[in-house]
């Protein structure tokens, strides 16, 4: 069932992911709004991904395990973009 706070809670920590992907991989980031879809982005990829590894995060502090996974799912994105970008099919 959709539940407002999860909504609140799930963009906070695609924008905090975002943020800190953004500035891992930029420097500088992405801007607000750059940040808030790449996090959100990544959150996606980064469940994918650790779930089909079989790894979650659990217990009191699980919030700071999907930041870290989102974040991890943003790099990934970006990278992956990258490549297909720089790669000869994207000329």
């Amino acid at each position: 069932m959709w539940n407002p706070l999860n909504c609140i809670l799930w963009l906070i920590v695609g924008g905090v992911a975002g943020t800190l992907a953004g500035r891992l991989i930029r420097g500088r980031g992405y801007g607000p709004v750059g940040d808030l879809a790449l996090g959100l982005i990544g959150s996606m990829v980064g469940g994918v991904v650790f779930n089909l590894l079989g790894i979650g995060p659990s217990g009191p502090l699980a919030i700071c395990g999907h930041i870290i996974i989102a974040a991890i799912g943003a790099i990934l994105f970006v990278l992956g973009v990258r490549v297909v970008l720089d790669s000869d099919f994207a000329r």
